[in-house]
């Protein structure tokens, strides 16, 4: 009989106990089969400090064909997983959760008008637009408001548009750039630390 297996990439564990395939994988088999092979025991985890434990999909299949000869199981997942192991749950300050948010915003606040001042600096957005007025109202003026405030309110429409996310809603359904951005980074940290738990023998 087929049995499949779908691991995750990471698993989180808190707490000391066992680790079963139910907890690092999705199972289908048929019938009491699946129960079976869901409550299988992988690893055990104890100890007073954070840790990251290495499972292959290889001691997972060796696990199942030791415990119930005779299936083929076939892998639908990720080669390795992740469990990150702490001893217990952590709690967070929620004030010093808005301190930190509120040091992140100020300094992205900061950063991004520098950046935008410093390109404006550099293109010479103020002598363009006082161009551009005197080509459609033939009159010499510096920064021409008819043309600073549309150009303003542009600029923070197109951002709200570019990252598509405003006032904690979405635009559309799609994931915001910076979603995206955090799950590629998410998905090469966890890659690296694969490897890193590979070289040292699946604990660390």
């Amino acid at each position: 009989m087929d049995i499949y297996i779908k691991p995750d990439k990471k698993a989180n564990k808190t707490g000391a106990g066992v680790v079963r395939v139910k907890d690092v994988a999705d199972v289908f088999a048929e019938g009491g089969l699946k129960g079976q092979v869901e409550n299988l025991r992988l690893l055990e985890l104890n100890g007073d400090e954070k840790k990251n434990y290495l499972i292959s999909v290889i001691d997972i299949v060796e696990k199942i064909n030791s415990a119930l000869p005779g299936h083929t199981v076939n892998n639908l997942g990720e080669q390795d997983t992740i469990i990150e192991y702490s001893p217990k749950e952590e709690k967070q300050n929620a004030a010093w959760l808005w301190v930190k948010v509120a040091f992140v915003c100020i300094v992205l606040l900061a950063g991004s008008a520098t950046a935008i001042m410093s390109f404006h600096s550099d293109a010479q957005i103020a002598t363009v637009f006082e161009n551009y007025y005197y080509i459609f109202f033939n009159e010499k003026i510096e920064n021409p408001m008819l043309i600073d405030l549309p150009y303003s309110i542009g600029l923070a429409v197109g951002i709200i548009v570019f990252f598509n996310h405003f006032s904690g809603k979405k635009l559309t359904d799609d994931p915001t750039p910076i979603e995206v951005e955090m799950s590629v980074y998410e998905s090469e940290v966890t890659d690296n630390i694969i490897d890193t738990l590979n070289k040292k023998g699946g604990e660390g």
